[in-house]
This record gives structure tokens, C-alpha cells and sequence, in this order.
């Protein structure tokens, strides 16, 4: 792929592209990888801080990306689903014969 090529693809799908060849050991800091998106862009920029602050937005609502701490972003497909479901998932209570319910009772009061 050369350069031009990069000029036409919007913010986010040459952030895609970095992280790809980036690979999935390697999630890049965000200012290190907007930074990075705004040279392969050719894109010149007079304030570099609403500049970060503009790609940052759109990579933070794009489905692809996924923040892994620290300040360093991954694609969404490097993890398995499971790891994907901290917040919001629900704890299902696993229902109790009447000896477990007994058996709990006697124990909480000794």
C-alpha cells in the first residue's frame, strides 16, 4: 500500500490498518497511534491536541477498536468473546436443594 492510498482512507481505517500490521502482541498508545494515522495521512495539523482529541473520539466509537489499559488501544478481534463481557454481565444464582439450604443455615450459624 503506498501513502496515497493512505490520504483516502478516513482516520479510523488507517488506524485499523496499523494495528493490523501492528500485530496482536503490540496495542499502540493512543498518541503514539494518532500520531502515526495524522503522517500517514499527510495530514497537517495547526493545534495537535484537538487533532488527537478528534481521531481519539472516533476510534473510542468505532466497534473495531478496544481500549486494553494503560492508555494503549487493540483491535476488538485480537480477544475472545469471553474476555469481552466484564461490565454488564449478570451472575445467574444457581438454585439450592432444601439439604445444601440446611446444610448453609447450620454452618452460617455455628
Amino acid at each position: 500500500m503506498n501513502d496515497n492510498d493512505f490520504e483516502k482512507m478516513s482516520e479510523v481505517d488507517v488506524a485499523y490498518r496499523i494495528l493490523t500490521d501492528s500485530g496482536k502482541d503490540n496495542p499502540l498508545h493512543f498518541k503514539d497511534l494518532i500520531l502515526e494515522i495524522l503522517d500517514k495521512k499527510n495530514k497537517s495539523v495547526q493545534n495537535e491536541a484537538v487533532a488527537i482529541s478528534e481521531v481519539y473520539t472516533m476510534i473510542n466509537m468505532d466497534s473495531r477498536f478496544q481500549h486494553v489499559g494503560e492508555g494503549k488501544w487493540g483491535l476488538t478481534e485480537w480477544n475472545p468473546i469471553e474476555s469481552k463481557r466484564g461490565r454488564g454481565a449478570r451472575k445467574v444464582a444457581t438454585p439450592t436443594t432444601s439439604a445444601e439450604s440446611a446444610e448453609s443455615s447450620e454452618t452460617a450459624n455455628n
